[in-house]
């Protein structure tokens, strides 16, 4: 049931980063937010998670049925870039916000455009959460100025890039071969976000909130003797600069996806709800 003055949430997929936010919001820890519904293409997947809830969310058995739950105020996409393709659109033209988590998705041009029209066509909100970084708050005060240089490398060990392997190969790389410290991707963040699609969401919210995908570089490093994610952002320009450096531990659930991902869903929602806001 819907609560008044309560943010009705629904999500989209329930691997690591949807089922810790479902976890988290039915624990209460996101405000007045309260989860209503879950959709995975896998619904048994969606299903053995809502069952594991102490509140029991509805699951839908197609994505029609969810779109068209009425208690439903704010759509967290936690799937994959293919789903903000099939479903974002959709979304915000019935007059729901939507929460974007595989923001690798929004380097194409033409579906940001798409998606900012429909939102501000039905006066709704597209949430871009930090994923596992920090430093955006600082970056978005930097480019009201000069911006020279956004510079990301992400170092990762074998394990977390494994779902890339192909693509690391087409780099000339053999990841189950790579025994020490080695680079193997460097370039625009557009390419990396379509070559490393589940590992640098994070160059696409970067990329968005400074100086565009094409400007913006990233560097992709496999590193055998590490066991956590690292991101490192290097900014430079009229203000000055700052290197911001993250050490994530990888999710439980997923090793591609840093644990800080899904805490940063979970913030972004609590700020939604919260009367002051900070940051």
């Amino acid at each position: 049931m819907h609560k008044p003055n309560s943010i009705s949430i629904g999500i989209i997929g329930c691997g690591a980063i949807g089922e810790t936010l479902a976890r988290a919001l039915d624990e209460g820890l996101v405000g007045n937010a309260v989860l209503t519904i879950l959709f995975d293409r896998n619904i048994a997947k969606a299903k053995a998670l809502a069952e594991s809830l102490e509140k029991r969310p509805f699951v839908a058995s197609s994505f029609e049925e969810f779109l068209g739950h009425e208690a439903l105020d704010l759509v967290v996409e936690a799937a994959s870039q293919q789903a903000v393709r099939d479903y974002g659109i959709r979304i915000l033209e019935v007059g729901k916000d939507l929460m974007i988590m595989s923001v690798g998705a929004l380097v194409d041009q033409g579906l940001f455009q798409a998606l900012k029209v429909a939102a501000e066509g039905k006066g709704r909100k597209i949430y871009i959460p930090s994923g596992a970084i920090g430093g955006l708050d600082a970056l978005k005060a930097a480019v009201l100025r000069r911006i020279d240089e956004v510079t990301l490398t992400v170092r990762k060990p074998p394990a977390a890039l494994r779902d890339a392997s192909h693509s690391i190969k087409s780099l000339g790389f053999e990841l189950e071969s790579i025994k020490t410290p080695t680079i193997v991707f460097e370039g625009p963040a557009s390419e990396a976000c379509r070559l490393f699609p589940s590992n640098v969401n994070v160059a696409a919210a970067l990329s968005l909130a400074s100086l565009g995908t094409e400007r913006t570089k990233v560097r992709v490093m496999v590193d055998p003797s590490i066991k956590e994610n690292v991101h490192k952002i290097f900014v430079k320009g009229e203000f000055g600069e700052f290197l911001f450096e993250a050490h994530n531990v990888p999710s439980p659930k997923k090793a591609s996806t840093s644990y800080l991902a899904a805490l940063s869903a979970i913030a972004t929602l609590k700020k939604i709800t919260e009367t002051i806001i900070i940051g």
